[in-house]
């Protein structure tokens, strides 16, 4: 093989498809990208056996071919190399020689053979997506996932699209569940899928600087992300995520409007006085401001008040104190909405002007 291609483009490329290969002892090659000549175009494949990328670059084809490259060491080389603007890449025997006007690079490859195949996606259901609409979703409930693989329906994301309303993103650990529905211009049709965890968290880093309308295939076992010479293919859970709208509160005892930045400063007060299980407690009474208190044995305790615009009655109930900062990034809102319905009962959190978001804690019962 040798090509001659732009580095710019080269390098985000391969940037991207640096975050799916694999460390694995057993098949050396999955920490390589296969670089293969197709027409005009450069293809570069990863994949971890989980996720597979291909990306497809345009390059000048002097002699057609492919090989494995391990992806870490061309990384480094490419990210050091000068602002050179065409570089030429030749394999020579079991060697991948790199030329720039500045720089030159002898790296050893593997062989392609055991390179496992990206699989692609020709049918199943189809729809179409912003993609920012898409990382929106997925960052907005991801950190409600579990990270024990116990239950894998529980450490993923669950997609499904919901009428006119658009696409709903889920994620619970069964202490904690987030939801966000994302409003889409089109009716989408998608069955319900469940994302791994880890996929998940690879979506939002190749996907996180696209500006792009992405097409979403999924079939029973995978799912796919396809724009403008990137696709990306993501094993889905075969399992049934839990029925989460039986536990959303259908009424409120107690209803509280606060500040989002208010409540952010005095969680961070707060935190500095909780104890190992990050337990804050939260007194609601009639007035106009509620107490979140902290306390912890070997070092004091602290009582916050927050100005609030409180309905209903007095509560108190005790609440992980990350547990609630954790969503308060995924609220628009300025101001924000707690519903209680008692000490043992969840609270859930929204946004005052934004509805799309749901945030449920289930409380702590120390």
């Amino acid at each position: 093989m040798k090509i001659e291609c732009i580095k710019e483009k080269l390098h985000m490329a391969v940037s991207k498809a640096e975050k799916v290969v694999s460390k694995n002892l057993n098949l050396p090659v999955l920490s390589c990208l296969l670089f293969e000549t197709k027409g005009n175009n450069l293809i570069i494949r990863s994949t971890n056996l989980d996720l597979g990328l291909e990306i497809s670059i345009p390059v000048k084809v002097e002699q057609e071919g492919k090989v494995a490259i391990p992806a870490q060491v061309l990384s480094s080389f490419l990210n050091n190399l000068s602002d050179d603007k065409n570089i030429v890449l030749e394999t020579v025997e079991n060697t991948l020689k790199i030329y720039s006007s500045s720089s030159e690079a002898n790296i050893k490859t593997l062989s392609t053979d055991d390179f496992p195949t990206v699989p692609m996606i020709d049918e199943g259901k189809t729809c179409k997506i912003s993609s920012r609409d898409l990382i929106s979703g997925i960052k907005s409930v991801i950190y409600s996932s579990s990270t024990s693989s116990v239950k894998p329906e529980l450490s993923s994301v669950y997609i499904y699209s919901h009428g006119d309303e658009g696409l709903v993103f889920v994620a619970t650990d069964s202490f904690r569940l987030a939801e966000k529905t994302i409003k889409t211009r089109k009716v989408i049709d998608l069955p319900g899928v469940l994302i791994p965890f880890k996929n998940a968290s690879d979506i939002l880093k190749i996907f996180d600087d696209v500006d792009e309308e992405i097409e979403i295939n999924s079939t029973k076992n995978q799912i796919s992300f396809n724009f403008n010479g990137l696709y990306l293919v993501s094993r889905v859970i075969d399992g049934n995520f839990p029925d989460y709208k039986q536990i959303l509160p259908k009424e409120r005892k107690t209803k509280v409007t606060v500040l989002k930045q208010d409540l952010i400063n005095s969680l961070k007060i707060s935190n500095i006085f909780s104890d190992n299980f990050n337990q804050i407690n939260i007194v609601v009474k009639n007035g106009k401001n509620i107490q979140i208190k902290t306390k912890n044995l070997n070092i004091g305790e602290n009582t916050n008040k927050i100005e609030a615009d409180i309905e209903g009655e007095e509560i108190e109930a005790n609440f992980n104190y990350r547990y609630i900062v954790d969503c308060l990034g995924s609220i628009a809102s300025d101001s924000i909405i707690l519903s209680l319905n008692g000490i043992n009962k969840p609270l859930v959190i929204q946004g005052s002007s934004d509805k799309t978001f749901t945030y449920l804690v289930m409380p702590m019962n120390r």
